[in-house]
């Protein structure tokens, strides 16, 4: 069973069609990303994906539930990471991961918060105000927050902005070795070319709401005879579509 499957989904705001029906899976285990420039689709494809959104049409199947129909047992199975969503900003990080630990019913969740904690370097911040800290210490919070319920799936939107490079580096480190133990799927939103080389397994070419391209990195940059992945995803952004 795939962790999400997607078919002919559509949405759209009254003559703009932002996702143009789309249909792709992501299989267990594997680390998908979803490529575009601004305005690609990518953020309202997370958010439909996440029942924030509702379509226009088309179906979601998550971890083997229907969205539409039963997406609680999936989304206790899920979680999110976005450096754009702010957490509630007048909670310490302690009480943010608490609260969202309490939302996801996480077992010994002193214990699971003490692990990341320390897992991403959290400590010395860690009875401060969330909205207190820099970007980059919001994005390693935020990153915590996605794992605290230990998802099979889990849906990432920039998941390094802000961190410098030895912290973008660790971070990504920590994830495969997340996906590596657990199994989980990811699907990964990212301008970081050299991250999707590193993380990804497969990438969907978004553009205009429309899915145009599809493979590994290695199968794209081949396809398309550059050298790297932002080479690829300059052409296709500048290219003229028919």
């Amino acid at each position: 069973m795939d962790a999400i499957s997607v078919t002919n989904l559509t949405k759209r705001y009254d003559a703009t069609l932002a996702v143009d029906d789309i249909s792709f899976t992501l299989a267990r285990g594997r680390v998908l990303g979803l490529l575009g420039g601004n305005g690609a689709g990518k953020t309202t494809t997370i958010a439909l994906l996440l029942g924030l959104l509702v379509p226009s049409s088309g179906q979601i199947t998550v971890l083997g539930h229907d969205m539409a129909r039963d997406r609680f047992p999936a989304l206790a199975r899920m979680n999110f990471s976005s450096p754009y969503i702010a957490l509630p900003g007048r909670l310490t990080v302690e009480e943010n991961l608490i609260t969202y630990g309490n939302l996801y019913s996480v077992p010994n969740l002193k214990s699971r918060v003490a692990e990341l904690v320390e897992q991403f370097n959290l400590g010395v911040f860690f009875k401060r105000a969330a909205g207190e800290l820099s970007a980059g210490q919001k994005t390693r919070v935020a990153l915590a927050k996605s794992l605290i319920n230990k998802p099979d799936l889990l849906l990432l939107d920039e998941p390094t902005a802000s961190l410098d490079p030895d912290t973008g580096d660790y971070v990504r480190g920590q994830l495969e070795a997340y996906q590596r133990d657990t199994g989980a799927a990811i699907l990964l939103a990212s301008h970081n070319m050299a991250e999707v080389e590193r993380l990804c397994d497969d990438v969907l070419m978004m553009k205009t709401g429309k899915i145009v391209d599809r493979g590994s990195p290695d199968e794209l940059i081949a396809r398309y005879g550059r050298d790297n992945m932002e080479q690829v995803f300059l052409h296709i952004a500048r290219r003229e579509e028919p």
